[in-house]
Parts: C-alpha cells; sequence; structure tokens
C-alpha cells in the first residue's frame, strides 16, 4: 500500500511539473524551503567528500564497425550523444570505456553496419544547455543523426535548475530532434541517493528530488515523440548493491564496469528505436510491465533502473517496458568495432 501511494504522489507531481514546463510555469517546489536550504548546504559538504572529477573525459567520436563497410553499400548509421558528465564519460580513460562507444560498437555489432559517433556533451551541463548541444548536433554541414541518446538531470538538481525548467528544455530539445527525424532515448536523472559519501538527510532529499525530475522528465520526453529509460540507482540497480565496483575513483561518477551497466540498460531501448530489437506492444506482467497512463508509467519507472517508458499505441498510455539485457561487445573485443577518427 505504501509503495502504491507513494507512486501516485509522484505521479501526480511529475504531472503538475511537466504542464507547468508546457505551458511556461516557474519552479515547482518539490520540497519545503527549508529542505532546499539543508540539501543546499548538505550538497556543499558532499562535495567536500565526493569532489568529482576534473579529468577532461576521453574523446570517442569517430567510426565503430568500419569493417563492416566492406560488406555492404548501405549508409552508416549515425548516433547522436548529448547531456552531462555521464553522457561524456567522465571518470574514465580510455574512449572504449565511455558509453557512447559502446553504445556505437554494440550497435555496430547488432546492426552489421558502421556506425557514426559524434558526442556533444559537456560535464557538469543542465538541461538548459541542452539548446546548444542540439545546434552542434543539427548544424548546417553536418549529417543529421539517426539515434540521439541524451543523459542529464544530476546537475539540475544538484545547481538548482528549477524542474519545470528543467523539463522544458529537454521535452524542446526532444522535438527539435525529432522534427529533424533523429530517434530520441533520454536516460532520466540517476538516483542520487546512491552516492555512497552523500548522508542523512542528504540521501533522502536527493532520492527524492532525483526521482521526482526523472518522473517529470519522462512524462515530457513521451508526451514528445522520444522515448526514456530509467538509470535509477544512478544508472542501474546494481550501483546500490556493488557501488565498489561500478563507481569510479571519486565515488561519484560511474566506473568503466559501471558505465558498461548503463549501456546495457539502454542498448534494447536504443535498437528498438532504429527497428533492429523486437517492437511488440504485448507487456508481460509476470516481468512488472504494462499499458498506463504516462503519469503513472513514468512514476513507476523513477524508481526502478533500466525500465524504459514509450508511447503507446492506445495514446495517451504509455508503454512501461523491462526489456532483457545484452552484453555489449566492446571495441577490444571485436577489431571490427574499434573506431577511427572520422571529421
Amino acid at each position: 500500500m505504501a509503495t502504491t501511494v507513494t507512486t501516485g504522489s509522484r505521479a501526480r507531481v511529475a504531472r503538475r511539473i511537466a504542464t507547468a514546463a508546457a505551458f511556461g510555469g516557474g519552479g515547482v517546489g518539490l520540497l519545503g524551503v527549508a529542505a532546499v536550504g539543508l540539501l543546499l548546504t548538505e550538497v556543499r559538504l558532499a562535495r567536500r567528500t565526493v569532489g568529482g572529477s576534473n579529468d577532461i573525459p576521453p574523446c570517442a567520436d569517430g567510426r565503430y564497425g568500419a569493417a563492416f563497410g566492406h560488406r555492404t553499400d548501405r549508409p552508416p548509421l549515425r548516433l547522436g550523444f548529448l547531456g552531462d558528465s555521464t553522457a561524456a564519460g567522465q571518470g574514465v580513460h580510455r574512449p572504449s570505456q565511455t558509453p557512447g562507444a559502446l553504445l556505437a560498437s554494440g550497435l555496430a555489432a547488432l546492426a552489421e553496419l558502421p556506425v557514426d559517433l559524434r558526442n556533444v556533451a559537456l560535464p557538469g551541463a543542465r538541461s538548459d544547455d541542452l539548446p546548444r548541444q542540439v545546434e552542434l548536433l543539427l548544424a548546417s554541414g553536418e549529417e543529421t543523426p539517426d539515434v540521439c541518446v541524451v543523459m542529464i538531470g544530476a546537475n539540475d538538481v544538484t545547481r538548482r535548475l528549477p524542474p519545470a525548467e528543467s523539463v522544458r528544455h529537454l521535452s524542446e530539445a526532444v522535438r527539435v530532434l525529432r522534427t529533424a527525424g533523429c530517434e530520441v532515448i533520454v536516460g532520466t536523472c540517476p538516483d542520487l541517493g546512491t552516492i555512497e559519501p552523500v548522508y542523512q538527510p542528504l540521501r533522502w532529499v536527493a532520492r527524492r528530488l532525483s526521482r521526482q525530475l526523472a518522473a517529470a522528465q519522462t512524462i515530457g520526453v513521451v508526451e514528445n515523440g522520444g522515448r526514456t529509460v530509467s538509470l535509477g540507482a544512478l544508472l542501474g540497480p546494481e550501483f546500490e548493491a556493488r557501488p565498489r565496483e561500478l563507481f569510479g575513483p571519486d565515488n561519484y561518477h560511474p566506473s568503466a564496469e559501471g558505465y558498461a551497466t548503463a549501456a546495457m540498460a539502454v542498448f534494447p531501448t536504443l535498437c528498438a528505436a532504429l527497428g533492429l530489437w523486437p517492437e511488440e506492444e504485448r507487456p508481460e506482467p509476470a516481468r512488472r510491465e504494462g499499458i498506463l497512463p504516462v503519469e503513472q508509467a513514468a512514476a513507476r519507472a523513477a524508481s526502478e533502473g533500466g525500465t524504459e517508458v514509450t508511447a503507446s499505441r492506445r495514446a495517451p498510455w504509455a508503454l512501461l517496458k523491462h526489456r532483457r539485457r545484452r552484453q555489449l561487445p566492446t571495441p577490444e573485443e571485436d577489431p571490427a568495432d574499434r573506431p577511427s577518427v572520422t571529421g
């Protein structure tokens, strides 16, 4: 009963945020002033412990699966990446360990086509940086991506971007990309309550804020033609159970294994969006799938890492799915997937 009440409350708040975003409203208060003040104080203290990483993420742009180009006359697939430090791959040192490279490699292997990756994500970015990133991807003279992956939201919570404004920027980015002909998959705001050096009461507050934003993001994305994958307990439930393995040295960004876990969660949705994965709209109740009002699907997904939400043919409802993950090949494992620098 408690879970149902929590999900229903989160669904209502998420819908209010998404509505405010759609009509140009300001911030929607998720917590009282005192709680927000406490959050900001605790964030400053946590940052001294967590620190983050100032390393420049490795550049993984280039062509993956180039060898497949000799076997077909079909053009390469084009994969765009947008977002914050997680999308950029901050915390690892090899291009092949970034989520963009992992997804490009897996996509090349499954489609048996070269994949050109272009990543415009910026460490520290909030959702209000998305218009600039979209403009970079769609700049005159650039090939329009076939599909874009967006990972954004954590900095919106920790750097005080009002949730309605956050959702408005993300929804508009999805709308512009879809109008340009791109499929769009959004990895929603991760659960910041799983970061190890963050203690109570910040842990509870951060979890509530990030899950509420993730649910509102899902509504905005799905209603503008995109799909979402809940990154849940910071890119999947494994992070909460195995933080020493799946967080990097700064205890904030994922490790190489953590990014691989995230990529495996996003990969089935990426392939389904491109028609490379079964797309039957048949929810499996045994896997906790279903066709629900979009705000209810969004609220459930926010607390279940790896959950996909996409528009249902039974509009205005949404399809909530738990797709089966597949181990991804890495550039080291298959020479055909090694990137060659392009452009």
